[in-house]
């Protein structure tokens, strides 16, 4: 019995502050514009109906995985490259440095106002928020190879090619998973932060809207709906590490 319980601490401790939760909003009658109660999310979850949710999660998906992937085929060359050439390195590291630091939610209106308001802006900012950490990671993990390993190879005369992907990239492998499991979680919050400034749909879209309705506990239902599908997301790449590339995870 002690062993099912530590292995399920985590599942029992949710399970408890929803408890905790529902009592204190029924004891303090709380009202449902301030903080709903659990039960109270859920039947708000109910109301809308699975198709709704289908609808704004399916479109906040979209957003967020083809920003995902648009950022890991920007990323990995770019990193390689600054691997490889250090002018290269030089004079777009601090660019990347600029880019990060400058609040996407500030210059977000300015990407819709220029690239109009479909699809494509809202990619265009989840890509910005996700594709950082891999281009640091994965140009550290292949930046890291030990020295002595190089050498080797180049004593040997291998080729530039083979020394990237027999050395480098599998040495990498590690710091590459670690960026794409971050940058996953923030695609999703970039699809949200998209949706906040220009959109008819999705699960950021929903909450703006609920919140502006006050029907708060549709947006903490489309929060909730949110985390786990992060969760998810996370999980698959997980599980992905552990089933293609076991021996470095």
């Amino acid at each position: 019995m002690r062993a099912f319980l530590s292995r399920y601490a985590s599942l029992w401790a949710f399970v408890l502050v929803l408890l905790l939760w529902e009592i204190a909003a029924r004891a303090f009658q709380l009202p449902v514009y301030v903080l709903p109660a659990p039960s109270a999310i859920a039947s708000a979850a109910r109301e809308l109906g699975v198709e709704r949710w289908l609808e704004h999660l399916l479109a906040t998906l979209e957003v967020a995985i083809s920003g995902y992937l648009v950022a890991i085929a920007i990323a990995l060359p770019l990193a390689v490259g600054i691997t490889k050439s250090p002018l290269l390195s030089r004079t777009l590291l601090p660019w990347l440095v600029v880019i990060q630091s400058t609040p996407i939610v500030a210059i977000a209106p300015i990407i819709v106002v220029t690239l109009g308001a479909g699809t494509l802006p809202r990619v265009v900012i989840t890509t910005l928020i996700a594709f950082f950490p891999i281009v640091i990671s994965t140009a550290t993990g292949l930046a890291s190879v030990p020295a002595e390993l190089i050498e080797l190879s180049r004593t040997l005369r291998a080729p530039r090619i083979r020394e990237y992907t027999q050395i480098r990239v599998p040495y990498a492998v590690p710091y590459i998973f670690s960026s794409l499991k971050v940058a996953i979680t923030l695609s999703v919050i970039g699809a949200v932060v998209a949706e906040f400034v220009a959109a008819e749909k999705g699960l950021g879209y929903l909450i703006l809207f609920a919140t502006s309705s006050f029907k708060v506990p549709v947006a903490f239902a489309s929060l909730a709906i949110l985390v786990s599908c992060s969760l998810a997301l996370y999980g698959l790449i997980v599980g992905v590490h552990k089933r293609f590339f076991s021996w470095s995870a």
